[in-house]
């Protein structure tokens, strides 16, 4: 984000002596432009001019040479000897770059740097050294940390320098005691990455006298246009552009000769340039950056005595390359805008860079240049926006492409940094330029008044959007007393059509000033949720009162999932759906199934010490089909025919939505003075059943045989849920190995269900309430022995048969094997509750109950226990 700085911004716009950095942004947010943090230095003093009268050479053991120096540091904080005399003090400092007679920056006893950096009197290479002399790094101005700072290489003019007294307040001095904004600017307001456009919102906030700096550039361009006298000659070579775009609309070139590579930067361009955040490399570089954040226009400069033309800009072919500013050589592709020059005569053949990203190794300018070419050049967004993705280089240049420069600001900008080259680089300008400008200018809007009041319901007279549509630099003409055409300034590409207009108008305005209007409550229709969102909720409420967390994963999974529940992937791959661009390369495909993500989920709770796990996801899975047709390419702008809609669904992967859960640790931790239990497989079929009751489906457990386990399951320890003769989820304990691999504790358990097959099974046609009985019921506990080969779903159905209306509830609640059974048996025993609607039941009537549910069970070779 950007950083303003007040006395740069003070450039441009009339700012008050006492604005302060709160205030600043208390204006700037009233238009738009967010606030994202003040920044004060965390430097404290005193920090001092120091004058290094003396510096002597101290090798020591380890290779390493010191300096023994005495440093002045003014009247104020110089040493006192023995006889109370004020002396020079003693600073050990081991920065090559050291010197006698320099003027450097001294961070005296008492002083804070960055990092809570406490500076103090130490003992090091057998002196007691008083102090510091300090580098760009450790005051938090850079990063060069190559020697300490010599305020004679700093920028200071002669004259500056030779005023600059031992004991000076370097804070002051380097700006370190100011405080910066750092703003929030929306992808749509590119102008405002610049001070131009920061001033022109500031003015719009506050009313402040603006005056556009690229106005008296304009007015100071001296430079005639003429290719035919040009140092290089320039073309547009676009064979590919994006959406039938052109890469790039304008170019402009303007040179610079004799410039003295020597000349340094001056201090108060190289201040604000590390202020903004950027080094300050050399008086050429600065320069292209300085006017980058001053007007918003990237510029490039190139040694012209490097440069063979003609320059063409052009799109990159198959298989080139380039090595960048940053030492990587990168793999171009035919989308990427290219800069090239035509060395002996091979057109186009050698390229310096990718166009608004970044520029290549060769023609940059270096410490032997002497002659200099400007390059200030108007870039399409998407074509920019899509190199600097791919490349992922994103650059101060870059950000500002994409977003949109101003297309008529170019001479504007080349001739700024003419103008600074000149001024302190002892350059001459050149008196030609090229320009090759193919930029329209933006289309006009018509822009009915009464938009403004319909859509933020602000009552704005017309004059007053004239006033402020006017203002933000559109030109107005009257069409009709409601119409108004309107056409965008060139630094504005945000701006076309009336909504974005009448945002600009509510915004200058005053969001404070739309009134707020509390919709009414009649909503004409159906409201509410739908049938099967109620359903959806039944079931996730149900899990929850269950005591489980519902969790919301990302759908993604891959070959290590895949690997992790012994899926052979050269199977499920084909079926599997997989993304063309994936969030993670690691996780290409879309799951088939919630428990793949959600075992991850509990992996990753249990690494970091939640050890009782029990987790839900209520979602899509989704089935790729490698027999599906295509799906077919549509134009854009009409609506599909309903044959083309048919062939989309037939050629999208099937999806289902289905609810999974993961349980583990522990079901049961009552405290000291309690038992624990861990979770086993009847937790996860206790949680299906109580979501399947919820629904009020019919529903059966069925155990497959060992044989037929899919091999994520535990063998023993599965069934399968089925509704009307179809299998609609499995529920048990996870396999052994799978446990282990994942490091979750023994017995985990899970279930998943495809709720749309729930959902199909179920009539969820309002039911007749029966009438509540208010006579007592009869409890009682009966026990059968029945073969090992019987389930408790065979015996319930049974006991149901035979007691018909008058069983109210039974419960399975204990179910035991062992030498009191008998081989090949097992008891189950279950809670019973009797009930007539019109009557007491007396107890012949139980015995009765009694004696038909013996005979009832009898056929599946169940016993009743005394």
């Amino acid at each position: 984000m950007p950083m303003v700085d007040i006395d740069w911004l003070k450039e441009h716009v009339q700012v008050p002596a006492e604005l302060s950095y709160e205030q600043l942004a208390q204006d700037l947010v009233q238009v738009g432009l967010e606030e994202e943090e003040i920044h004060r230095s965390s430097v404290t003093g005193p920090i001092v001019v120091g004058y290094v009268v003396d510096a002597t050479p101290e090798p020591q053991k380890n290779g390493k040479v010191i300096n023994w120096c005495h440093v002045d540091v003014g009247e104020q904080y110089n040493a006192v000897d023995d006889e109370g005399h004020k002396v020079p003090r003693g600073i050990v400092c081991g920065a090559p770059n050291m010197a006698a007679g320099e003027k450097v920056v001294v961070t005296l006893p008492g002083a804070v740097l960055p990092g809570d950096f406490k500076i103090e009197p130490r003992k090091t290479y057998g002196h007691i050294s008083d102090g510091m002399c300090a580098s760009e790094r450790e005051l938090g101005l850079g990063s060069d940390h190559n020697g300490i700072i010599l305020l004679r290489q700093y920028g200071f003019t002669p004259k500056e320098y030779e005023a600059l007294k031992p004991g000076d307040d370097a804070m002051e001095l380097l700006h370190l005691d100011n405080p910066l904004l750092e703003i929030n600017i929306t992808p749509d307001r590119g102008y405002a990455l610049s001070y131009r456009g920061v001033a022109r919102e500031f003015h719009h906030s506050t009313g402040a006298s603006y005056q556009d700096p690229v106005e008296s550039l304009n007015a100071k361009i001296d430079a005639k246009v003429d290719a035919s006298q040009a140092p290089v000659q320039v073309e547009i070579d676009d064979r590919n552009p994006i959406y039938g775009q052109v890469g790039c609309d304008r170019y402009y070139l303007r040179a610079v000769r004799g410039y003295n590579a020597a000349s340094a930067t001056p201090n108060w361009m190289r201040r604000r340039l590390i202020r903004a955040g950027m080094r300050s490399l050399s008086l050429a570089v600065d320069v292209t950056n300085y006017v980058m954040l001053d007007l918003g226009q990237p510029l490039h400069a190139y040694d012209l005595d490097k440069i063979e033309g003609p320059i063409v800009v052009r799109r990159a072919q198959e298989g080139e390359h380039l090595t960048t500013l940053d030492g990587k050589e990168r793999e171009l592709s035919p989308e990427d805008l290219l800069i090239t020059d035509s060395p002996e005569g091979k057109r186009g053949s050698r390229v310096l860079g990718i166009a608004g990203v970044m520029g290549g190794l060769y023609g940059e300018v270096t410490d032997e240049t002497t002659n200099i070419l400007i390059e200030a050049a108007h870039f399409d967004t998407v074509s920019i926006a899509r190199s600097a993705r791919r490349h992922k280089l994103p650059s101060e240049a870059s950000r500002r492409f994409e977003r949109g420069v101003d297309y008529a600001i170019q001479p504007a900008a080349a001739q700024m940094a003419v103008d600074l080259l000149t001024q302190y680089g002892q350059a001459q300008a050149d008196s030609v330029a090229i320009d090759i400008d193919s930029t329209q200018s933006p289309a006009a809007i018509d822009f009915p008044v009464s938009t403004v009041k319909r859509l933020v319901d602000l009552d704005t007279d017309r004059d007053t959007i004239v006033a402020l549509l006017e203002d933000i630099g559109c030109s107005v003409e009257s069409v009709s007393e409601n119409e108004l055409r309107v056409t965008p300034p060139s630094w504005r590409p945000d701006l076309v059509q009336p909504c974005d207009l009448v945002e600009e108008v509510a915004r200058l305005v005053g969001y404070d000033q739309i009134p707020v209007n509390v919709p009414s409550p009649h909503v004409a229709g159906a409201v509410g949720l739908t049938p099967e969102q109620s359903r959806q909720r039944w079931v996730a409420d149900t899990l929850a009162e269950y005591g489980l967390t519902e969790v919301l994963n990302y759908p993604f999974v891959g070959d290590a999932d895949f690997k992790v529940f012994d899926y052979d992937i050269d199977e499920i791959k084909p079926v599997s759906v997989e993304l063309a661009n994936p969030m993670a390369a690691d996780r290409p495909y879309l799951r088939r199934e919630l428990l793949l993500p959600l075992a991850n989920t509990a992996q990753r709770n249990i690494r970091r010490g939640n050890e009782n796990v029990r987790i839900f996801e209520l979602g899509s899975i989704f089935k790729n089909d490698p027999n599906a047709p295509a799906i077919p390419a549509l134009p854009g702008g009409q609506r599909p025919t309903d044959e083309q809609l048919a062939q989309l669904d037939a050629g999208l992967p099937e999806q289902k939505l289905h609810v999974a859960a993961l349980l583990s640790g522990l079901a049961v931790e009552d405290g000291w003075l309690g038992d624990k239990r861990a979770i086993d497989w009847s937790d996860a079929v206790e949680s299906v059943r109580r979501v399947l009751d919820r629904l009020g489906a019919t529903y059966e457990f069925q155990q497959p045989e060992p044989a037929a386990v899919p091999v994520q399951w535990h063998p023993g320890r599965m069934a399968q849920i089925f509704m009307g003769g179809s299998p609609v989820g499995v529920v048990g304990e996870l396999h052994p190995h799978i446990v282990d691999t994942l490091g979750l504790p023994e017995h985990t358990a899970a279930f998943e269900l495809d709720l749309d097959a729930v959902f199909d099974h179920i009539d969820f046609k309002p039911l007749q309430a029966k009438a509540i009985s208010t006579f007592p019921p009869v409890k009682q506990d009966l026990a059968f022995t029945v073969p090992d080969s019987v389930s408790a779903a065979q015996l319930t159905a049974a006991i149901e048969q035979a007691c018909g209306p008058m069983l109210e509830t039974i419960e399975l609640f204990d179910v035991f094997t062992g030498d009191q059974i008998g081989e090949g048996a097992k008891s189950l025993a279950f809670a019973v509750t009797f009930r007539a609607p019109d009557r007491t039941l007396t107890s012949e009537d139980s015995e009765h109950l009694r004696q038909a549910i013996v005979e009832q069970t009898a056929s599946l070779g169940a016993q009743l226990r005394a």
